[in-house]
């Protein structure tokens, strides 16, 4: 997420507040109970049930692709999927320094 706020990828409006505030009613509201995301959303403040079951399905989603070796990077209106093989190499290459300043992160 760049910023604070990224529309496209459903994260708009949440602040880094919002999310320590999430972060810290998932710890205390049971996952089993049937109200789950109207507490957690009572916890936050200013969000619907909805929004921070999206915003919960958003992150699980997240870490699925990390997990799994993908990696996404926001580069200009699109997304683009960089697959990881696991032991690939740690080094820094000159070549990979190349290719990260070409990128436009911002």
């Amino acid at each position: 997420m760049m910023g604070n706020e990224s529309s496209e990828n459903g994260f708009s409006g949440w602040s880094w507040k919002d999310n320590k505030l999430f972060e810290v009613a998932l710890a205390i509201v049971d996952e089993d109970d049937p109200n789950r995301w109207k507490a957690v959303a009572t916890m936050i403040g200013g969000k619907s049930a909805e929004e921070v079951e999206k915003h919960y399905c958003l992150l699980v989603e997240d870490l699925e692709c990390i997990e799994s070796g993908e990696l996404d990077y926001r580069l200009g209106d699109g997304w683009i999927w960089l697959p990881v093989e696991q032991g690939q190499s740690d080094f820094w290459t000159d070549e990979d320094q190349k290719l990260f300043n070409q990128m436009n992160l911002n």
